[in-house]
């Protein structure tokens, strides 16, 4: 019995190849097109797998399968679907099928899962999805990039592993973050955001861990920390690769334990929140120059999710900014559209600051466009004033193969010890960029920050390390 295979699939050329891959690896396959051959077959003989598609000739194949549990509650069940977004995804998960594929899928893959299920005896969590921008789903897009993500996303709906979001700046870490909250077993409870770069390094156990009345000068009362706010929900730490090193090893202890103090208490409080950090830093080089924690760091990326940014989902680009002028809409800004060639402009884009760029520069569209219908003739004036406006403080940019040139050179000369080259290198990069963004902001730290697009905080640490003097670079010109 558990060499047989139900496919159903009213694709015709995707049931065959599936067909020929299965029968290849020895398994007997049964084909159908539709729920009600489907319903028939698996009242006539046992399987010990079924593979689905969603959208079937006489209905919704995945909105069905109550009924296929009620004849056979034991057997795995793999869905296959053209509709590829969150929404999908979290409902195939929540059938309990064993996996979700998004279409088109590697055979090869879903060849091995079959054998997976097949040798199981439990399901585990899979995906689907219904339309390209859910109500109330905080994550846009159908590419292949993000469908990753989302079945990402939907292995951790059901458990409390930690999660480490990676990503570039303005990728969406904090809006995954807030659907694994959303859409998980702990959504009833709050979900806690902490920028940790932000806070001081002499506050981060009080505003971490909480404090008594009069721990320390200024605690005139008690004060709950995130931790605790967090109780029931979730504890997103954002920017967490810039996190003060001896901040981090208290965090450290913290999740080792399962347990904190307060600052000034003596009362263990034990933790009761799902920990969710993200950072847009590259952690292993900073592991290996000594300014993050190896341990902290697996301790942290039990389930790492890796955000693609914008330029790798391009196909993404029309359908972002269409949900965007939706928003800007319901916001009170104008309501507008978005001819094709208008979309196709805005994908040709590089969009450096990835989806929050694109989300600010539609809601300039919104705001600025003279007509309702939002052509490309429209947008490319806008996008050649943001080209004509350099970054404010900086420099005609240089080329890209001329700054190519002198690191190659400043390699060529340098002789660093084993491990050492990336920290050199770095210093050697940071020197004369912080000392430039000082010059221009006359020395104050908080518009030099602005300027580079980095937290104060890093601003003044690496400050710190380089032992670069504000003050002085500010008379530097």
């Amino acid at each position: 019995m558990k060499r047989r295979i139900l496919l159903v699939e009213d694709d015709a050329s995707i049931a065959l190849v599936i067909t020929a891959a299965l029968e290849a690896e020895g398994y007997d396959v049964s084909r159908c097109a539709s729920i009600a051959d489907r319903d028939r077959l698996l009242a006539e003989r046992q399987y010990g797998l079924m593979l689905t598609d969603v959208v079937l000739t006489d209905g919704d194949g995945m909105e069905t399968l109550g009924r296929v549990r009620e004849t056979a509650p034991h057997m795995p069940v793999i869905i296959l679907s053209a509709q590829n977004t969150l929404d999908t995804a979290v409902r195939a998960s929540d059938t309990g099928a064993f996996e979700y594929f998004p279409k088109p899928f590697d055979l090869d893959e879903l060849v091995r899962t079959v054998r997976q299920a097949i040798g199981s005896s439990e399901s585990a969590g899979a995906e689907e999805i219904a339309e390209d921008v859910a109500p109330g789903l905080p994550l846009v897009g159908r590419s292949l990039a993000m469908q990753t993500v989302y079945r990402m996303i939907t292995r951790v709906l059901r458990n409390d592993l930690t999660v480490l979001i990676l990503g570039e700046s303005g990728t969406g870490k904090e809006l995954v973050a807030e659907a694994i909250h959303q859409l998980g077993k702990r959504n009833a409870g709050p979900f806690i955001a902490v920028n940790t770069a932000a806070i001081p390094s002499d506050l981060i156990e009080s505003e971490l861990f909480g404090h008594e009345k009069g721990a320390f000068t200024g605690a005139v009362t008690r004060r709950i920390g995130k931790f605790e706010q967090a109780r029931g929900g979730t504890l997103f730490l954002d920017e967490i690769g810039d996190m003060p090193l001896d901040a981090q090893t208290r965090l450290l202890r913290a999740l080792q334990s399962g347990r904190i103090r307060r600052v000034g208490g003596t009362e263990e409080i034990t933790l009761d929140c799902r920990i969710v950090a993200a950072t847009n830093r590259d952690l292993e080089p900073m592991i290996a120059a000594g300014t993050f924690r190896e341990d902290l760091y697996y301790r942290l990326a039990v389930v790492p999710i890796s955000l693609p940014p914008l330029r790798e989902r391009a196909d993404d680009i029309e359908a972002l900014a269409r949900h965007f002028l939706v928003r800007a809409a319901g916001e009170g800004l104008p309501r507008r559209q978005l001819t094709a060639a208008g979309a196709a402009l805005l994908a040709r884009q590089p969009w450096r600051g990835n989806v929050r760029e694109l989300r600010n520069f539609v809601y300039r569209l919104a705001l600025l466009a003279r007509d309702e219908v939002i052509d490309a003739a429209t947008i490319e004036p806008l996008l050649a004033q943001d080209r004509a406006q350099p970054h404010p403080g900086l420099a005609a940019p240089v080329l890209a193969a001329d700054f190519a040139e002198a690191l190659s050179n400043w390699l060529a000369q340098e002789e660093p010890g084993e491990g050492e080259l990336y920290s050199a290198a770095l210093a050697a990069f940071e020197r004369p960029l912080f000392l430039h963004a000082l010059s221009v902001t006359g020395g104050n730290q908080l518009r030099a920050a602005r300027l580079l697009g980095i937290n104060r905080n890093t601003l003044r640490k690496r400050l710190s390390e380089l032992s670069i003097h504000p003050e002085d670079a500010a008379t530097r010109g």
